[in-house]
């Protein structure tokens, strides 16, 4: 029994993340109310980096035995993933609402499957590709439901569009560089992840001063502990353990495969806000069962 859950470590991990990442979503939410999403983007990566760093702090140096290629990787990574990735997804987010902006971010997984057999050299059984397209329609089925009405009434749709394809190709690409850098050298997952920190809390630094989006609520409003403690708390869920898990994943599981599994993180949601007092569909019950047959075709066909 333990032999199979080591045989699957990387696909677990990103499962994991997932569940971590959709509890996060529904606390970053109530954040977004009194905080603009870059200005939280910035706040939870230097959080993030310093809960890493004191993990790290008695283990030989932050970034012992990486060498400057695996480096450059995990820093790019970073930025494309972290920096612009999770920057234009919060710009969709305020465009076109959340299921228009997941549903975009459905097409992570292939493009990072794609991106990986173009620039790896990895490619992935016929099983596999089963898998991630029988998973992406159950999710896609759920999240696209009511779809027309999400996001801000009268707000411009191309630009939301836009930012969510670019929110995709930042996430597919940031997870193609680390799984990159893990086929190069064998490297610590919390080092991977504190590395990949670095480089999307530079790009956000970078670009405040340059996107009028920087503006509006900022970190005056996080005038109680209550709210600071919630900023914690989601902070260590979604963002340091839930990197942490996701680096896990990229290192023993393939690029595609990995980002299939983080992407059933909408799934998570359904008995969050079911337990929350919200109404599930029928077809949310039914879009979650046919991803997991997807998830099982993953863990079984590859």
């Amino acid at each position: 029994m333990l032999d199979g859950f080591s045989y699957y470590y990387g696909e677990l991990a990103a499962l994991s993340a997932a569940f971590l990442w959709a509890l996060a979503s529904v606390l970053y939410g109530r954040i977004g109310q009194y905080l603009a999403p870059l200005k939280m983007n910035l706040l939870k990566n230097i959080i993030a980096m310093a809960m890493a760093m004191m993990v790290l702090s008695g283990k030989g140096g932050l970034f012992a035995g990486i060498d400057r290629y695996s480096m450059s990787l995990l820093l790019l990574s970073g930025a494309v993933g972290i920096g612009l990735g999770d920057s234009a997804y919060f710009g969709a987010l305020r465009h076109i609402g959340a299921r228009r902006a997941l549903l975009i971010m459905i097409l992570s997984p292939p493009i990072a499957g794609i991106l990986a057999l173009s620039f790896l050299g990895e490619n992935l059984s016929i099983g596999a590709w089963l898998g991630v397209f029988v998973t992406i329609a159950g999710v896609s089925w759920v999240i696209s439901e009511r779809v027309a009405g999400s996001g801000s009434v009268g707000a411009p749709v191309k630009p939301g569009i836009i930012l969510g394809l670019l929110a995709t190709l930042g996430q597919a690409a940031g997870a193609v560089l680390s799984h990159a850098a893990f086929m190069h050298q064998n490297i610590s997952p919390m080092r991977s992840a504190l590395l990949r920190l670095f480089g999307g809390t530079f790009i956000v630094l970078i670009a405040m001063p340059l996107l009028k989006s920087s503006a509006g609520q900022g970190y005056s409003n996080l005038n109680t502990l209550r709210r600071w403690a919630v900023v914690l708390m989601t902070v260590f869920i979604g963002t340091f353990l839930g990197i942490w898990l996701q680096q896990i994943s990229l290192k023993y599981a393939a690029a595609g495969v990995a980002q299939t599994l983080f992407a059933t993180s909408p799934l998570f949601v359904i008995p969050i806000v079911a337990l929350m007092g919200e109404r599930v569909s029928l077809r949310a019950v039914l879009g979650a069962l046919l991803a997991l047959i997807g998830v099982g075709f993953l863990f079984g066909l590859q």
